[in-house]
């Protein structure tokens, strides 16, 4: 307090040095000089009061808007190969220009190996043994490798072979380093959004989508059992009835219910079946795969129905003829749409983005020592 009174003292009789210094020189006529001291008596009392604190205030405001972590350098984000071959656009500053995500550099040019601080690695076409690790380079000091994939355990391959080798995961677990989720449900904003109502031309009770259908999966097994009690629709590549991407959503919007059903029971492995088919396609989910715990997770209450909760699938499908033919039960299971929406992740350049968002929070010591034990943790 002592050394603010001392700096507004000093500044105070500085400027006032000043105005009479200007007094002294200036020679005008009596009605300019009555001005012009007015003007200069004011203006110290500004500097005095106010304009000193507001440009304190806006510098540090300024300091922390653009103080992101990262000492004022870019993070380079080195993708070695696109994931199925599909390349897109890194023009400008991409992770800035789409998703407001500052100092992020994302490049593809091998050649930046050197001074890339990350080197992302698709696991599919390591699987596939169309792509290698480039273990033959040295790795700059600090430089972090990650493991990026989004399919179920089972599709991965030998991953023993990566022990102490990656120290990043980008994969859908919420437990991973990078979580990219197929999709997930964003707040609405107070104003300005008007809620989707419920189709009401509904002609189906049930429908599935599927193309590879597998005797031996559980999912196969629950819909020969729920096609015994109720009707199911199928559609997709096993049944011949493939849809159009155009047509899948408008075909589902006419279902009361969809089989959300995954491939296989995969810690957090919650796909487009959810996030696309159903909640955007205007359908109830009916669920199966990872946990129950899983689902509520990532879903808001009583938006789906998880083929678990039912003692048996024959007293799920009286479940839902009996939601299906009351209306307000039914929409109940629509109100989420109130307070959420649907934001579907399919762009590889958000995903890797995303890595400069959290970059400065991960241990920079970080290796997995055995990947295939992450990777298989908690999986049934």
């Amino acid at each position: 307090m002592f050394e603010q009174k001392t700096a507004k003292v000093s500044n105070w009789k500085y400027l006032m040095g000043c105005v009479r210094g200007l007094r002294k020189r200036i020679v005008l006529s009596s009605m300019k000089k009555r001005l012009l001291l007015s003007f200069l008596c004011v203006l110290p009392l500004c500097l005095f009061n106010g304009w000193p604190r507001r440009f304190q205030a806006l510098k540090a405001a300024n300091l922390i808007t653009f103080d992101d972590g990262n000492s004022g350098r870019n993070v380079t984000i080195l993708l070695w190969y696109w994931p199925f071959r599909k390349a897109y656009s890194l023009r400008g500053d991409v992770c800035w220009d789409l998703y407001r995500i500052p100092r992020c550099r994302l490049v593809d040019q091998r050649s930046l190996f050197p001074s890339a601080d990350v080197v992302v690695f698709h696991n599919v076409e390591l699987a596939m043994r169309q792509q290698k690790l480039p273990l033959n380079l040295s790795r700059p000091q600090g430089q972090r490798w990650a493991w990026m994939s989004l399919e179920a355990p089972v599709h991965n391959g030998n991953l023993l072979q990566y022990a102490n080798i990656f120290n990043m995961t980008i994969t859908y677990r919420r437990d991973a380093d990078i979580p990219i989720p197929y999709g997930e449900l964003l707040p609405k904003e107070a104003e300005g959004h008007l809620v989707e109502e419920v189709p009401l031309n509904k002609s189906f009770l049930v429908c599935w989508v599927v193309s590879n259908f597998r005797s031996h999966h559980r999912r196969s097994k629950v819909y020969k059992e729920l096609k015994a009690t109720v009707p199911v629709t199928v559609y997709g590549r096993w049944t011949k009835r493939a849809l159009r991407s155009n047509a899948l959503l408008p075909t589902i919007s006419r279902c009361y219910f969809y089989l959300a059903m995954e491939n296989t029971a995969t810690k957090d492995y919650v796909t487009e079946k959810l996030w696309r088919n159903a909640f955007q396609g205007g359908a109830v989910p009916v669920v199966l795969g990872p946990p129950l715990d899983d689902y509520k997770a990532v879903a808001p209450p009583n938006s789906f129905i998880h083929v678990d909760e039912f003692a048996s699938v024959k007293d799920l499908g009286k479940y839902l003829q009996e939601l299906a033919e009351d209306k307000k039960r039914y929409d109940e299971y629509f109100t989420w749409k109130h307070q959420w929406n649907v934001k579907l992740y399919t762009d590889w350049r958000q995903r890797l983005c995303k890595i400069c968002t959290q970059y400065n929070s991960l241990p920079q010591e970080k290796v997995y020592s055995n990947l295939e034990a992450w990777v298989n943790a908690n999986n049934s």
